[in-house]
């Protein structure tokens, strides 16, 4: 059988409600920082939610001039710049590149939700046929993956995959098997997602899946006896992968490596996951099974973790299930505590902090967790990270539609 190619990691970019790059995120997730907020996107005085995960000091004229912000959605944008800091690290010379042999592969859940508010309004006030003509090309979800592929001159495969909180991990997972199978080189690969607006808002509540807290400190509680739903965040992850052998004749700095992935279908239910777990867990088991390691050889795991009841409940079982005793030393940990829940940008977000953590050899923390629960009593890692020997580490996704996830990072010292 003919020996399967190694994918590593050689570039990290993103922006998320605690930081606007990857190096900056991983900072703030070490330290416990919340980026989660009053909502100042819009007025939510007729909102009974008012809170969210907004990034920071974010302007479009930062990073490109205005006519092109114009043009493109939040979630395209921040899919641009994320890929632009993960070309960067990465130092890819594309006039030394094939470019048939780059690809992308770049997910959104829900894609233009603003241009699409946006535009209806427009629509009712002037009429529907004096919408701008850019309004289909901006809202489709495809969006971020063909213009972030137009702006690097990658002319390989590129796809975005649409399987809601699970979007981003797949982006990832699919790119790592189209690398390892001899079909790509080089791929850019993660999530973009901006949907913390009116009609964003108002669908998440209107089904029960969000927190109405009043204080952002008690919102995302994932784990916590008290948590009552996610909070909603926004941003971009973006990792540039390659083919181990081509990493190395180009002299690429390694950051870490992509080592299994796996994936299941629940087949239960439209948003609610299968409460034993099994789902999730035949997800975690394939991913091992992938790499070629037994349970004991994960250190940690960064957990989907949404802060909704059903979720964390169905999730710890499942990492019981699949993992056995060896759940019992495992550091679990989400870090939608203090990002929120990006939705399909969240599994892309959440693989730079595990390779990060891998990096340094450190768990970031559950951060305000004040109440146990006897049906998540997993060693959470509660509000103050922890250093921790792994060489290898987890990350969890999973979506609305009964999608699960898993992918799994080693190491490269």
């Amino acid at each position: 059988m003919e020996k399967k190619r190694r994918v590593v990691i050689t570039g990290m970019g993103g922006l998320s409600p605690i930081g606007n790059t990857a190096e900056d995120m991983w900072e703030n997730a070490k330290k416990g920082v919340c980026g989660i907020d009053f909502i100042k996107a819009f007025d939510t005085t007729a909102h009974k939610v008012k809170i969210a995960g907004e990034l920071k000091g974010y302007k479009a004229e930062d990073h490109m001039d205005k006519m092109t912000a114009r043009r493109l959605a939040r979630f395209t944008q921040l899919s641009i710049v994320a890929s632009r800091q993960a070309i960067e690290q990465s130092g890819l010379d594309m006039e030394k590149e094939d470019a048939s042999r780059c690809c992308v592969n770049i997910s959104s859940g829900i894609g233009g939700l603003g241009t699409i508010e946006e535009e209806h309004y427009k629509g009712i006030k002037r009429g529907f046929d004096r919408i701008s003509p850019l309004f289909v090309p901006m809202a489709i979800t495809n969006m971020a993956a063909g213009m972030t592929a137009i702006e690097f001159g990658f002319k390989g495969s590129c796809t975005c995959i649409v399987t809601a909180c699970a979007s981003g991990t797949n982006a990832i997972g699919e790119a790592f098997r189209q690398i390892r199978d001899g079909y790509a080189d080089v791929f850019l690969t993660g999530g973009a997602e901006s949907c913390i607006t009116e009609l964003g808002i108002g669908g998440f509540t209107s089904m029960k899946a969000l927190s109405e807290a009043n204080d952002p400190m008690r919102a995302s509680i994932p784990f916590d006896k008290e948590r009552s739903g996610f909070v909603m965040g926004e941003g971009a992850g973006v990792l540039l992968l390659e083919e181990y052998e081509h990493a190395m004749a180009r002299g690429a700095k390694i950051l870490g490596e992509v080592a299994g992935y796996g994936v299941s279908c629940d087949a239960h239910h439209m948003t609610a996951p299968l409460e034993d777990g099994s789902g999730a867990a035949q997800c975690m088991k394939s991913a091992m099974t992938d790499a070629g390691i037994d349970p004991d050889q994960i250190g940690y795991i960064n957990a989907h973790g949404t802060s909704t009841p059903l979720n964390d409940k169905c999730e710890t079982l499942a990492v019981k299930s699949a993992f056995g005793e060896a759940a019992e030393k495992l550091l679990i940990s989400s870090t939608k505590s203090m990002t929120g829940h990006l939705l399909g940008a969240s599994g892309a977000v959440e693989a730079l902090l595990t390779v990060s953590a891998l990096r340094d050899q450190f768990a970031p923390p559950t951060v305000n967790y004040k109440v146990p629960d006897e049906d998540c009593d997993l060693d959470i890692v509660p509000n103050e990270g922890r250093s921790v020997e792994m060489e290898y580490a987890m990350s969890n996704s999973l979506g609305f539609g009964g999608h699960n996830a898993s992918i799994i990072f080693r190491r490269v010292k």
